[in-house]
């Protein structure tokens, strides 16, 4: 199995802050791989370093074994990375489907057709405004819209947070469906039971640096690990 993205030795800043200290991760091709950890340890950062959007200060981002440490976040994005930030940033004057329309890439391997078939409430509403949707909607297509660019990576920054139980699954059902086709994940999440049910490998993140590392089977089973680090 190839190595699609690796951090080593990664550290970020916001202004003097050193907010991720000597990160070292890898995912491999069509792996789900979550970055856990508490509010604050990191994992936003981690996510946004690896899309260029915080400058990576020592150590080294390689996508398919290329440094691309210090590429622009577009230059990023056109190598096939793809970023669905927390707060989604839809565009709420446009309607679902302009939204959509606007991030198609041409020769992706997602279309329209294909992510309205992930998503059929989307299809249901694709001509209603951006700002109209729900929360979980408007997840629904900050997911659809990424995967329409056509990328190898997805990083996903906490897609199921502040949403109701039912909608969660729903979420988690599509991540399947999604991963299915090949997709590749890196995954910020709180919730343990998603990341259990999609994730083949977890790492841990405490105040910017990897505490832990684990298999799936291995992070089941890690109680003492999950209180230490993970526990409110």
């Amino acid at each position: 199995m190839s190595t699609l993205l690796r951090l080593h030795n990664v550290n970020g800043y916001y202004g003097s802050s050193h907010a991720i200290r000597d990160i070292n991760l890898h995912v491999n091709e069509g792996e789900i791989v979550t970055l856990l950890g508490r509010n604050g340890a990191g994992k936003s950062t981690t996510l946004k370093t690896v899309m260029g959007m915080v400058k990576c200060q020592g150590g080294k981002v390689s996508l398919r074994d290329r440094d691309i440490s210090d590429e622009t976040t577009h230059r990023i994005a056109r190598e096939g990375v793809a970023l669905v930030v927390e707060d989604r940033k839809i565009f709420s004057l446009l309607t679902v489907e302009e939204n959509l329309r606007v991030a198609l890439r041409k020769g992706s391997a997602w279309g329209l057709d294909d992510v309205y078939r992930l998503f059929p409430r989307l299809q249901e509403r694709r001509k209603n405004g951006g700002g109209k949707l729900s929360g979980g909607e408007q997840q629904m297509l900050a997911i659809a819209r990424a995967l329409l660019g056509g990328p190898h990576l997805l990083l996903l920054d906490e897609p199921t947070e502040g949403l109701a139980p039912v909608i969660v699954e729903q979420i988690t059902e599509t991540l399947v469906q999604i991963a299915a086709r090949g997709m590749t994940i890196l995954l910020v999440e709180q919730n343990l039971a998603v990341c259990e049910k999609l994730a083949s490998r977890h790492y841990i993140l405490e105040e910017g640096h990897i505490v832990y590392h684990g298999s799936a089977d291995e992070f089941r089973t890690a109680d003492d690990i999950k209180q230490r680090y993970l526990a409110v």
